[in-house]
């Protein structure tokens, strides 16, 4: 069935009160009474308010309680009917499998039927009559499709016996503009119209300038670059030069052993380190051969395609190399190492790179042939071989700032870091003391996350130690701060995001990606 407005109209004509459409219009569906009512209220001819109650409907097993009984109700009159008792084969012939079973044990609470004294496998009646409640309870839900009794009611629904679905109806009356005729308005002008004249008296819809236009299909940017984006931005601002980070894959070397992370390491087990089966192993640090490929538009390391020089320790490898060995097996640098043998083969082993602070290291060791401050920082991905939850990924971003110059202390980097993420919006700052291999002291920096309602670490930070920068050939008066942050992090913090693979993965939601705003890290 469907309904017009000019239905609508005809019957609000001789109405002096609000009407009711599950009264007017009982068979005509929702979606079809809404449509009208809204065309209508669009020209203010009727209002409206919508009216939505919970309504009990019996199941099919409900039905059939109505129509035959309740199954201890059933239960009992074949009983009774039996006048020496009935057996329960007997009682499941009569009655059916189903209602023998439920209703044998009602009827047994109820205290209608019991076992005979010399026979427990048959059933007797224990009184004359009973009153059916069940019954006379579906029947009154029937009629008026509520129940009054929560318990009750629970007590149905978990029986099967009634199920409750939510209906929506409207209270209309008139409005203004109330006409009791509805003319369809023209939403275009024809030639036929302009040639006859008529588009002069014909009514024309009017435009809505307040409407929004057809979504366009088009590509839009991952928060993630948004945020990538705002990040470049706040380095450049505080005079940082970017890093080149076009390898994911490093040796062992720049990724550990420069590092001052120990061969026996937790973070080097293949638990937390992905390793390149093919080919395992690089070469030793060396130059770089010259590139073949001269239109690639990726910077190579400084690290790279420097050319060795006797007189300058620090830009020789073969020194360099023996300085880490040393550093690690015996210490060196007022350090006592860590004293153990140390392995070239572990250290030219290949790796998916765990942190971007490889890339740092390299950039240190430029910066030793001509030590002056400098500032270096780079965004891009890296990968740990751990367990994925709400909070981690094996594969992510890591933001890395490096700061170097000549007696910088722990507070100066304390006051750093408060400045650099106030300009993300993020000021609610906590450091805990940590433990980095590379850096002493370490200090992991915590955020506060509205979302998840907690604190959540957002960075890792320290200065570099002695065992990392002399090998290289730095000043004994130059000290290094080092930070790493995720990139993820701060964008499920600005986003509202609580679980980081609803950002990065498989389970990203397009239409998130589609429509979330412009990112400005400084604006809460």
């Amino acid at each position: 069935m469907s309904v017009s407005p000019n239905d609508v109209l005809k019957v609000l004509a001789t109405a002096d009160k609000p009407l009711r459409s599950d009264n007017v219009f009982p068979e005509i569906p929702y979606e079809a009474i809404k449509a009208v009512l809204d065309r209508l209220k669009s020209r203010e001819m009727l209002q409206y308010e919508v009216l939505d109650r919970e309504e009990v409907q019996l199941t099919p097993e409900g039905e059939g309680i109505v129509q035959n009984g309740s199954h201890e109700a059933r239960v009992f009159e074949a009983v009774k009917a039996a006048m020496e008792g009935l057996s329960l084969k007997d009682l499941q012939a009569k009655v059916g499998a189903e209602a023998a079973k439920v209703g044998r044990g009602n009827a047994f609470r109820q205290k209608w039927i019991g076992q005979k004294k010399d026979s427990k496998d048959v059933l007797v009646a224990t009184t004359n009559s009973i009153t059916d409640t069940t019954r006379e309870q579906l029947q009154r839900i029937q009629q008026s499709k509520t129940c009054s009794d929560p318990k009750l009611l629970s007590d149905l629904r978990k029986r099967k016996l009634v199920t409750t679905r939510k209906v929506i109806t409207f209270r209309f009356e008139k409005g203004p503009k109330y006409t009791s005729e509805f003319v369809e308005l023209e939403t275009d002008i024809t030639s036929e119209m302009l040639a006859s004249g008529s588009w002069r008296s014909a009514p024309l819809k009017p435009y809505n300038f307040n409407s929004k236009g057809a979504p366009i299909s088009a590509g839009a940017l991952h928060p993630l670059n948004k945020v990538r984006t705002e990040f470049r931005q706040i380095f450049f601002e505080m005079g940082f030069t970017e890093m080149p980070t076009n390898r994911f894959v490093e040796s062992g070397f720049w990724n550990f052993d420069a590092l001052f992370v120990p061969q026996q390491h937790p973070a080097r087990d293949t638990q937390d380190t992905f390793y390149i089966s093919e080919p395992p192993r690089a070469d030793p640090p060396r130059d770089d051969p010259p590139s073949s490929n001269s239109s690639d538009p990726l910077p190579s390391s400084p690290s790279h395609k420097r050319k060795t020089s006797k007189s300058d320790p620090s830009r020789d490898y073969q020194t360099y190399w023996n300085n880490i060995r040393t550093v690690h097996e015996s210490g060196k640098y007022g350090s006592i190492g860590y004293r153990y043998p140390w392995s070239p083969d572990e250290s030219t082993r290949l790796v998916l790179r765990t942190h971007t602070t490889a890339v740092s290291a390299t950039m240190m060791h430029a910066l030793a042939a001509d030590p002056k401050p400098a500032r270096y920082f780079s965004i891009d991905r890296v990968f740990r071989n751990e367990s994925v939850d709400q909070t981690h990924l094996a594969e992510f971003h890591q933001v890395e700032g490096v700061i170097a110059d000549f007696n910088l202390t722990l507070g100066g980097l304390i006051g750093f870091m408060k400045v650099f993420f106030s300009k993300m919006g993020i000021n609610s700052l906590k450091f805990k003391p940590a433990y980095n291999p590379y850096t002493e002291p370490s200090m992991e920096i915590f955020g506060w996350h509205e979302g998840l309602g907690k604190l959540i670490e957002i960075g890792n930070s320290g200065m570099f130690r002695p065992e990392v920068l002399e090998p290289m050939g730095l000043p004994k008066d130059m000290r290094v701060y080092g930070w790493g942050l995720s990139l993820e992090r701060p964008t499920m913090i600005k986003y509202g995001v609580s679980n980081i693979r609803e950002l990065l993965g498989h389970k990203v939601d397009l239409n998130f990606i589609e429509t979330n705003p412009a990112v400005r890290l400084e604006k809460d």
